[in-house]
């Protein structure tokens, strides 16, 4: 099955543990896999210091099965409410330089194959 691909690209703020972070993103993201907000995620760092600067030294990886399940976690996050707050928070106060993208599986399992578009 194909995935939608959410990335999150950042570095720790000055003073923060990069094992506290692991755990603090492993809760808050184990969270919203055990409520089928997101289908799985993965945790890197950037290694050798090989990559560019600009996408900071760590990578989370989310993958969601559509935009409707996104939609689905980001409203859960959004409401600032309930447990997923202060997980979300416990992530959010250790991260900085944030950048983000969405990407895609392809080709999607929609698309008709032969078919070429430039």
């Amino acid at each position: 099955m194909a995935m939608d691909l959410y990335h999150i690209w950042c570095d720790l703020k000055p003073g923060t543990s990069d094992l506290d972070f692991t755990e603090s993103v492993r809760e808050y993201l184990g969270s919203l896999v055990e409520s089928e907000r997101i289908a799985s995620f993965r945790l890197s760092r950037r290694k050798l210091g090989l990559g560019p600067v600009q996408l900071g030294e760590f990578h989370v990886c989310i993958e969601i099965r559509d935009l409707a399940q996104l939609d689905d976690a980001f409203r859960e996050v959004s409401s600032r409410a309930g447990p997923i707050e202060p997980l979300h928070a416990a992530v959010n106060q250790l991260a900085t330089n944030l950048t983000f993208a969405l990407y895609r599986d392809f080709p999607d399992d929609h698309r008709k194959h032969g078919e070429e578009r430039f």
